[in-house]
């Protein structure tokens, strides 16, 4: 049915990645498929213009940011109950919606499962970042809340 599953995870949001996750996991181990875990990294380049930033000091937070979300992401990981060889993590800076539709586009995944919280006002039906994937994915998306 499925050969790659794509996790979009907000490494900060373990309830939406706990039941991201479990789905996946589920899917995955019918399928035969593989699952990638990927967490995007806010670029904030864009507040060095704004508040004369030093740019040494952004690329130290920027290696900083993704140290910290790949360790994040092992642990994640390592709470997967799938062979090792089917699961892969990556880290990248930018929004969430681009750089999670480039990322299926790149490994080839014909599943994105995103967590999705209750909405609110600011939200209306879906999360911004689940409902911005849902609106420009040109692959099937899961939804979970």
């Amino acid at each position: 049915m499925y050969n790659m599953i794509l996790v979009p995870i907000d490494i900060s949001e373990s309830d939406l990645t706990d039941n991201a996750i479990k789905h996946a996991e589920y899917l995955a181990r019918i399928s035969n498929a593989k699952i990638h875990l990927f967490h995007s990294v806010p670029d904030i380049s864009r507040f060095s213009v704004s508040y004369s930033y030093h740019y040494d000091l952004l690329s130290a937070f920027a290696k900083k940011a993704i140290a910290n979300s790949e360790e994040e992401l092992k642990k994640v990981v390592e709470r997967i109950n799938l062979p090792k060889d089917k699961v892969s993590f990556s880290v990248a800076f930018g929004s969430p919606r681009d750089k999670v539709l480039s990322t299926a586009r790149e490994i080839g995944a014909d599943l994105i499962i995103v967590g999705s919280r209750r909405p609110d006002i600011s939200t209306h039906l879906l999360g911004s970042n689940a409902s911005g994937i849902v609106g420009y994915a040109d692959i099937s998306v899961l939804v979970v809340r």
